[in-house]
């Protein structure tokens, strides 16, 4: 059987599911559920996952978008921790190399700073050592001058050099997507927008899920051996539904991070700073003709679904990046587009948001119910690797991980030494196809070795999108998200498969109108779903740009 992910077929995995024997159950279609299903179905497992809402709606969409070596874990003492996400990032680094680059981030030195000259050189030293950087992305000390070389935005006073590491930034969304395509390719089956409802017991044990399709409204029985429950911020609901959540619970924060143009924010290269305010850590990135800058890590106490920024958080962030680069004089009116993520924390007593611990927790319920809870985008493998280990152990498979070398989907582009020349050819074939220079390279960045069935959909859509007045090579990527990205809805398109939201919000506005046309023309909308979806955009689009006055329970 070919191993499909295509939103067409969606009924079809529906009832796939109810009358496969599955070894495991994933609940929760982030970075760490796909982790989970890829490891356990490239083990050979029986596997399915459900996500409430769109793959990767809630966190893995809404980070600081670096799979990073946890430089600010050093502080709090997370010696194993900042080994471990140092050699992952690599992992993943080879394994996708059209979503995660290296970036050189630099540390600026301030004289009565929270970093001084000696401690930052052997605190970065300490941490290439932790982290196994390779050799031509080690750590170096630069001089005032050097520094201001590297980003002459900086602000002079009392400044007296920096540090440049190597940090990994990667797009979050994607990248959670990537991995589940090749789960799915791997004999997985995994859906969008299904609900779990309750559980299924027999003699006090979990054996399924009754769920609830988010589109259709029917419910249905799915039966598994395990059920992992790795659902982000509903870690909890969901072990209160199965009258497990004792002891340890979760603490949720919340980090916003704000986009502007690279006109009003020249950044030439990422920076890594503490906050004038709080002393707290903020990254500004350039990427993509932008500059973004966050975050902040407020207790949150709201809408799970729907975090929002506050006026305070977008305010605490445009002083930061005032205070850090005073000639830019950045207002609110600059700020282009914005995010604001959960991050499910393990709750520690008389701690603040951004001293308690990233590191994952495990809890196992009396009915067999496994949660995660807590870790890192970078950790989701060596997290993943640890549950199915666990699963495996129970359940009689004596197989052990494989995915320290399972290359992504995408991610065929002849090696990382490869990637540049790939772009380049595949850059090459876009123009042929009529796209400009920038649309192919951008095309063969997103998609990687993937990009060749975008270019087969532009050869074949080309009378559609003319019909439907939609540019080409944008009817090409819809179409693939489609058919082998489980595109739902709009938002699933311009959010998570593109980042268009976030980095290019223009664009979307510029194009839903015919975007909604297409999908209610394909999937055959009534008038009332057509409305929803498109409420739904709007929607989305105010809230990146519109902060809301009420404040949560700060640190």
């Amino acid at each position: 059987m070919t191993h499909t992910f295509s939103s067409e077929m969606r009924s079809s995995y529906v009832s796939a599911l109810k009358t496969k024997d599955l070894d495991l159950l994933v609940i929760g279609g982030g970075i760490t559920g796909a982790g989970i299903a890829l490891d356990a179905s490239s083990r050979g497992l029986s596997t399915g996952l459900l996500e409430m809402q769109d793959f990767a709606a809630g966190t893995s969409s809404r980070s600081t978008k670096l799979v990073h070596g946890g430089l600010r874990y050093l502080k709090q003492l997370e010696v194993k921790l900042v080994a471990e996400v140092g050699k992952e990032r690599a992992v993943v680094y080879e394994n996708a190399p059209h979503v995660t680059s290296p970036e050189w981030m630099l540390l600026p030195i301030f004289k009565d700073g929270t970093f001084g000259k000696i401690s930052t050189s052997l605190g970065l030293n300490v941490y290439d050592r932790l982290a196994d950087v390779r050799k031509g992305e080690r750590r170096h000390m630069l001089s005032k001058k050097e520094t201001l070389k590297r980003e002459p935005l900086l602000k002079k006073e009392k400044l007296k050099g920096g540090g440049v590491y190597v940090e990994y930034r990667t797009d979050d969304a994607r990248l959670t997507i990537e991995v589940m395509k090749e789960a799915v390719r791997r004999g997985a089956i995994a859906i969008n927008y299904m609900k779990v409802e309750s559980f299924l017991y027999e003699d006090g044990r979990a054996i399924g899920v009754v769920i609830v399709d988010q589109l259709s409204g029917e419910a249905h029985k799915v039966f598994a051996k395990k059920i992992v429950n790795a659902a982000g911020p509903w870690v909890d609901t969901l072990r209160e539904q199965d009258r497990s959540k004792i002891g340890k619970h979760l603490r949720l924060s919340k980090g916003v991070h704000l986009v502007i143009d690279h006109s009003r924010f020249p950044l030439s290269q990422a920076v890594y700073f503490d906050t004038e305010k709080d002393g707290r850590m903020v990254f500004a990135i350039p990427r993509d003709g932008k500059t973004y800058i966050g975050t902040t890590d407020t207790y949150f106490e709201g809408e799970i679904a729907n975090p929002r920024m506050t006026i305070a958080d977008r305010d605490y962030i445009l002083a930061a990046a005032n205070f850090m680069f005073p000639s830019l004089h950045l207002t609110h009116n600059d700020v282009e587009s914005s995010w604001t993520g959960l991050r499910p924390l393990i709750f520690e007593e008389g701690k603040g948001a951004s001293e308690v611990s990233r590191k994952d927790e495990v809890f196992t319920s009396e009915s067999g119910l496994i949660s995660i809870a807590g870790g890192k985008l970078t950790g989701y493998r060596k997290m993943a690797e640890r549950i199915v280990d666990s699963v495996c152990r129970e359940i009689g498979i004596p197989v052990t991980c494989q995915t320290e070398s399972i290359t992504l989907s995408g991610g065929h582009v002849g090696g990382i030494d490869q990637f540049g020349s790939f772009i380049k050819e595949h850059t090459r074939e876009g123009v042929s196809l009529g796209l400009s220079e920038a649309q192919a390279y951008s095309l063969s960045k997103l998609y990687g070795s993937n990009v060749t069935k975008v270019f087969a959909k532009l050869r074949q859509t080309k009378k559609h999108a003319e019909a439907f007045h939609l540019p080409k090579e944008l009817l090409a990527q819809l179409r693939y998200g489609i058919e082998e990205e489980m595109v739902v809805t709009p938002i699933d398109f311009f959010n998570r498969r593109t980042g268009a939201l976030f980095f290019n919000i223009d664009w979307v506005i510029q194009n839903k109108e015919a975007v909604l046309r297409y999908m209610k023309a394909v999937f055959e909308w009534s008038e009332e779903v057509t409305e929803k979806y498109e409420k739904e955009l709007n929607d989305e689009i105010y809230y990146a740009r519109t902060p809301v006055v009420c404040e949560e329970h700060s640190m």
